[in-house]
């Protein structure tokens, strides 16, 4: 009997060398720079995106991947001999990806089990489904019990950053709620959050130290089981972390590096968290 295998998209942030030694495959998006179309990951390093976005005139866009990407990945990992597959993806609310999920998982309807979920967020928490899903893949865990598993950490996950700019979200129309930011954008430091699958204010601050206090203050809220930092460029990126160990002593922070999809719409200079919070029955 095969294992269970992991499949996510290229908005879950998760540093390639963890992907390869747990497993998860990533199906990438597309980013678009004018006329120019690059596959995430393949074509463009997150590294080589940031250093382009530095450069460029015009505001990059981001393209969900096609069904096809998705089914030749299904396909492949069945012909692996994948018992079944469970399929996380970035937020519906955000992008039409799971939906291209769904629908190359019903054209494999009797050969194998898909089952799609919907993360209702991004970056890193996407990463941190996945991780979890991929780890109890291994321990030899069906589909039903991952999918059950990924729901319930899903309903207990935080996602809060601090953005160094409102501009990339506010030109790429992702904005939400953000709204509210606007007005007295120039003397803040925006917070954000992902509520139900869509980019929310999480609150302001006057300066960058504040913002990082704020966002390490949520995650003191609640006990805390699972955290991982996610970031773009930040040059405080140590000085949060270690504002962060004392939290999960005894626990790895995995600190994943924004990729062109997610950085399209936050800009460089975001720091933020994303953390599981313990389950009610949890001692």
């Amino acid at each position: 009997m095969g294992t269970v295998r992991i499949v996510t998209d290229s908005a879950c942030d998760l540093p390639p060398e963890l992907c390869e030694e747990l497993g998860i495959s990533v199906v990438p998006l597309t980013i678009r720079f004018g006329d120019e179309e690059l596959i995430d990951r393949e074509q463009l390093s997150t590294e080589s995106f940031w250093a382009r976005l530095a450069q460029s005139k015009v505001l990059p866009e981001t393209a969900a991947p096609s069904v096809g990407a998705f089914e030749e990945t299904f396909r492949r990992l069945a012909a692996e001999g994948a018992s079944g597959i469970v399929c996380i993806n970035l937020s519906s609310r955000l992008s039409a990806t799971l939906q291209s999920a769904e629908v190359a998982a019903k054209s494999l309807h009797g050969d194998i089990d898909v089952q799609v979920v919907d993360s209702m967020s991004a970056s890193m928490g996407i990463g941190l489904l996945a991780i979890h899903a991929a780890r109890r893949a291994r321990e030899g865990a069906d589909v039903d019990t991952i999918v059950a598993e990924v729901l319930d950490r899903r309903s207990r996950l935080h996602l809060y950053a601090t953005l160094d700019t409102l501009e990339y979200l506010r030109k790429g129309g992702r904005i939400g709620g953000a709204q509210a930011f606007l007005g007295s954008m120039l003397s803040i430091k925006p917070i954000i959050t992902v509520h139900d699958g869509v980019v929310e204010p999480g609150g302001k601050v006057r300066t960058r130290s504040r913002a990082l206090r704020f966002v390490v203050d949520k995650v003191k809220e609640t006990a805390v089981e699972d955290l991982c930092v996610l970031h773009s460029k930040a040059a405080d990126l140590d000085e949060f972390v270690e504002m962060l160990r004392p939290i999960v002593p005894s626990g790895d922070i995995v600190v994943g590096v924004i990729g062109p999809v997610v950085g399209v719409h936050t800009g460089p200079g975001v720091v933020g968290a994303v953390w599981l919070e313990q389950s009610p029955g949890a001692s």
